[in-house]
């Protein structure tokens, strides 16, 4: 128990570098043998990860939607809120797909062979694939499972076929019928929201076995493939980087202007909620300090601020829940070889403009929405776990554009209701605020 303790006390993206590099080593001291050996665990990962996403979004949506319920002139601003979030969310997976195109970051180097267990699946048209988010038996969306073509050219069931989407969106009835029945379902709304702390702390037990993960994973593809085939790595954090940029300077900052606010001012005040996010890259160890941030410094209304920078910090990530899968479609597609058509491209930012509404704010779980993406977009899921090792680089500037959205919508959303105290928003800016929660990783 003591050495277990003492691997848990080393900071985790030290743990998950000391995997890439002692899983690059095995893979070229065994050769093809790492595969063997050590591949199994990189596959116990990827499993362990498509296991939690369903009830993680599931009752992630649920909470988030169902504590509409209760605030003060909250109600009336949910639609509001919301529907900027989605189009935030849109604008995000754009920004992603785009400098994904452009940049190429999965290409430069040797192309990966796609698994020969990987079967591509006939891509469904855009009108089939908005008819399937809503579920014909919500039972067999819960459990996965979906259809497939069997020999003789019928539909039937199959164990690992279903999608995330039509999950989301049964979520997001129960979380409306939460709302509208009040406080004869008091016990029931908390109940779910002790439900979604079980799952963010069951996601945080799975993510710890992700130096584990990503030594068997890189195991497996150096001695598969040699250290050529990890260049286009840098390229990835390069291209993510790039994208979540344009998405807070330009995106953000040109939102802000249509609605004649100055994005210098809104930066300025909004700084101590981006640090945290940085640094702790966890949304909710940020939301006390974003929170503070955009009612002392951006002149927010607390009441207001009260409900819709929790609620974005559970349901609202550009980031890790847009740009990040958007890229990573891309990224893969390139980098495996198999191109993306058009209704993939459309599948892509629909299933990321949904999906970045279940992802909670805990270090990692951007790899879960990935996961969701890829299945929707059906690209092969094993390929995102060469993505693994280089997370704890990729999470910080995720992070930070996730909190900084949490903060522009709220200020937006003020701003159209009359809820912005404008003298507080073109003020000094000066107001000190303290972190509010722990950088745990």
């Amino acid at each position: 128990m003591k050495l277990v303790s003492a691997w848990l006390r080393i900071p985790f993206w030290q743990r998950v570098v000391a995997g890439f590099v002692l899983g690059a080593l095995a893979g070229w001291v065994l050769g093809p043998a790492a595969e063997t050996w050590f591949g199994p665990l990189g596959e116990l990962y990827v499993t362990l990860i498509k296991m939690i996403a369903v009830p993680l979004v599931f009752f992630a949506v649920i909470n988030a939607i169902g504590s509409l319920h209760g605030q003060k002139s909250v109600a009336a601003l949910g639609g509001r809120t919301f529907l900027w979030f989605i189009v935030t969310a849109a604008l995000a997976v754009g920004v992603g797909l785009l400098v994904g195109t452009v940049m190429q970051p999965g290409t430069g180097g040797l192309q990966l062979s796609v698994d020969s267990a990987y079967t591509p699946r006939d891509v469904p048209s855009v009108a089939k694939v908005l008819m399937d988010v809503v579920p014909a038996n919500v039972f067999y969306a819960l459990s996965g499972i979906g259809t497939r073509i069997n020999a003789a050219g019928e539909t039937v069931l199959a164990a690992g076929r279903g999608s995330i989407l039509p999950v989301i969106f049964f979520a997001g009835l129960v979380g409306f019928a939460m709302v509208k029945l009040g406080e004869k379902v008091n016990e029931a709304r908390r109940l779910t929201g002790q439900l979604s702390e079980i799952m963010i702390q069951v996601t945080r037990f799975v993510l710890e076995m992700t130096p584990l993960g990503t030594f068997g994973l890189i195991a497996g593809l150096v001695g598969s493939y040699g250290f050529e085939k990890l260049l286009p790595l840098g390229s990835f954090v390069l291209a993510l980087y790039v994208a979540c940029a344009l998405h807070i300077v330009v995106v953000y900052s040109g939102l802000l202007l249509a609605h004649g606010l100055n994005p210098i001012k809104f930066f300025r005040g909004a700084a101590p909620g981006m640090q945290v996010g940085f640094v702790a890259s966890s949304s909710f160890a940020a939301m006390p300090v974003a929170m503070r941030s955009i009612t002392d410094n951006l002149g927010v209304n607390k009441d207001y601020a009260s409900f819709a920078v929790p609620l974005g910090a559970s349901i609202k990530m550009d980031g890790c829940g847009a740009i990040y899968p958007a890229l990573c479609a891309v990224f893969i597609a390139q980098y495996t070889g198999v191109p993306l058509t058009p209704e993939q491209y459309v599948v892509v930012l629909i299933a990321s403009v949904l999906g970045s509404f279940g992802t909670a704010g805990v270090p990692g779980t951007a790899v879960v929405m990935a996961t969701v993406v890829l299945s929707a977009a059906n690209l092969p899921l094993e390929a995102i776990g060469y993505l693994y090792a280089i997370d704890r680089v990729l999470d910080m500037m995720r992070t930070m554009t996730n909190v900084t959205g949490q903060m522009v919508v709220p200020v937006i959303v003020a701003k159209e209701t009359g809820l912005l105290d404008r003298a507080v928003y073109e003020g000094p800016n000066t107001a000190a605020v303290e972190s509010g929660g722990d950088a745990h990783s």
